[in-house]
């Protein structure tokens, strides 16, 4: 035991007299010596951490030595190290510095984890600094998206009974309504309630928009009188997210009271204001009003997105002449069109079959140096598909990637269409193949319109060999792919086909879905095979698969006999309980 201790002795004094070495070179100023390897080499952040507390160096000149000390080859500061910097620099209001610093250190050391966070809270005992710099963390983590690791260091405050400040709070709710997760929202709200956080207008406005996301006029009706039991008044953000949301929930009229009731309240609608109100009449093409709000704005000038939604409005309401007139109105105002106001006035003269207009209107569009876009190809195309010219929807297509444009689904659902209508099949399968490698996933319409085409064909075992194909190339071949091809053979009275398929997709080990199932029941069942039906409708119920209005609306029959036919099918399944009384109940409102 005593040459234990004399060991541990002359080892400690050996630290101690080289953090003394160590201190004499930073007070002498000879910084340079830690570069040399015998010196540089020893040195570690705890050592620097030492060396700092030794001297006891004023928070300045702790955070020049701090960055200098990095230079050293081979030298990192340790993550406690760095987290002691930025509340030291947090203590004496160096701000934006020790923001900087945690930003630095945010991604790169798990920083969100509550393990890793209460490794560093618990060495510093200023509930003040916590606060702040945690709260930085939150807002950090918010504005970069990163919604999950914000929500962990919220939660790691308040299981700590450390209260956020109000601006990371609003900061992490802003973050959960852009990504659409507005029920996570409410629960950080509570618990910022049960923090003791008072929400500002700012909360409230974050939380409007929220609902607006989600179109819950009774939760924004409830938050409204919050703010009026607290004598808060609304802002201008306030009004338009509550006219946004009537606008979206087709309440004109409670719109044009809000406008009213801001008023009153001494708030100017701004242009958002208006463009909203406009937006909303001319979507339900109630143009009269729409052009008389137009014509009664004051206090904001009309622009480019006024005009705009007016000229859709106008495409949609099958006025083009009046769009083509507001088209002139707005130039000579200066205000000139966007690839946007272009888009509606093309979709319009391709529904009208005006191709060669639409022509005409791509080349002002280069005289104007507008580039077009996705949208603008697409309706080119899919106007080509359906005249059945699909050597010009190809050079389009073309020309689309010439231009440093993808190709996205929509462009592929034309092509596939325009193909399949042209009787070229094998043409569309490949554009479905094509499809597949580029990441996008084939609608159910799209293996439709080629397992119609080649049964037109009488090649019926084209289609039963399309797994088997797409697997050949690589592509995953899951329940979607056998459900379109199903589905669709069933609607096409071809059971035997659609049956072969069922029995090769439950060889492979995929098991058929309800809507599968149901389908399949279903074309049995007008065939007149009630047992074959009955014995798919008892599988369904020992695998407690049910109907859902939704794989109802898919699968029921558009022809008045079959409707009949489904009234009777609908009872079967009510029988066996594979469809719930609610559903039953819509399905007979819809019949």
């Amino acid at each position: 035991m005593p040459i234990l201790a004399s060991s541990v002795s002359v080892s400690v004094s050996r630290e101690t007299k080289s953090i003394k070495t160590l201190c004499a070179i930073v007070l002498k100023g000879n910084w340079n010596q830690f570069l040399k390897p015998q010196i540089g080499s020893s040195l570690s952040s705890v050592k620097v951490e030492k060396i700092l507390s030794h001297l006891s160096l004023g928070y300045y000149d702790s955070w020049v030595f701090y960055q200098w000390v990095e230079q050293i080859p081979g030298y990192k500061h340790s993550l406690q190290f760095t987290w002691s910097m930025v509340h030291l620099l947090t203590k004496h209001n160096h701000l934006r510095i020790a923001q900087n610093l945690l930003q630095k250190i945010s991604l790169k050391n798990y920083l969100s984890s509550p393990t890793v966070l209460n490794a560093l809270v618990v060495a510093h005992h200023d509930p003040g600094s916590n606060s702040q710099i945690l709260s930085w963390l939150v807002i950090y983590y918010a504005d970069s998206k990163m919604t999950q690791d914000a929500i962990q260091v919220f939660d790691y405050m308040k299981i700590n009974r450390i209260k956020p400040h109000l601006h990371a709070c609003t900061a992490l709710l802003s973050s959960l309504v852009k990504v659409g997760l507005t029920a996570t929202m409410w629960k950080m709200y509570n618990r910022m309630l049960k923090l003791g956080i008072d929400p500002n207008i700012h909360v409230y406005n974050v939380l409007l928009h929220g609902c607006c996301k989600s179109k819950d006029v009774g939760k924004a009706e409830e938050l409204m009188s919050e703010l009026e039991f607290k004598c808060m008044l609304p802002d201008l953000f306030t009004y338009n997210t509550l006219i946004s949301l009537y606008v979206k929930n087709g309440k004109h009229y409670d719109a044009l009271s809000v406008q009213d009731r801001m008023e009153k309240a001494g708030v100017a609608p701004d242009i958002v204001t208006y463009n909203c109100i406009i937006f909303g009449f001319c979507r339900d093409g109630r143009m009269r009003e729409a052009l008389r709000l137009f014509n009664e704005i004051k206090g904001a000038t009309p622009n480019l997105v006024t005009y705009t939604t007016l000229i859709d409005g106008y495409c949609q309401a099958n006025d083009l002449e009046e769009a083509l007139r507001l088209c002139h109105v707005m130039e000579a105002k200066r205000i000139y069109p966007s690839v946007a106001t272009y888009n509606s006035i093309l979709r319009k003269l391709c529904e009208q079959g005006r191709i060669r207009d639409a022509n005409k209107l791509l080349n002002e569009m280069s005289e104007k140096k507008v580039e077009p876009d996705n949208i603008t190809c697409n309706t080119l195309i899919n106007a080509y598909c359906k005249i059945g010219d699909m050597e010009s929807a190809l050079k389009v297509r073309n020309k689309m990637l010439e231009g440093g444009l993808k190709v996205d689904q929509y462009t592929f659902k034309a092509l596939i269409h325009g193909f399949c209508n042209a009787k070229e099949i094998d043409r569309a399968k490949e554009l479905l193949f094509e499809m597949l490698d580029a990441g996008f996933s084939p609608s159910f319409c799209s293996y439709s319109w080629i397992v119609d085409g080649y049964c037109y064909h009488d090649n019926e075992e084209a289609v039963a060999n399309l797994p088997d194909e797409l697997a050949g190339r690589g592509h995953f071949v899951d329940i979607s792919v056998y459900r379109s091809l199903i589905r669709s053979l069933c609607k096409k009275d071809k059971i035997e086909l659609a049956k072969r398929i069922f029995d090769c997709m439950e060889e492979k080990g995929i098991k058929g879905d309800s809507l599968v199932y149901t389908s399949l029941a279903f074309a049995y069942f007008k065939r007149g095979k009630g047992r074959i039906a009955s014995e798919l409708l008892d599988e369904m119920y020992r695998r407690r698969l049910s109907v859902t209005l939704r794989i109802y609306r898919c699968f029921s029959p558009s022809r008045v006999s079959d409707s009949n036919l489904l009234g009777v099918f609908c009872d079967h399944l009510k029988e066996r309980k594979l469809i719930s009384n609610n559903v039953y109940k819509h399905m007979q409102d819809l019949n």
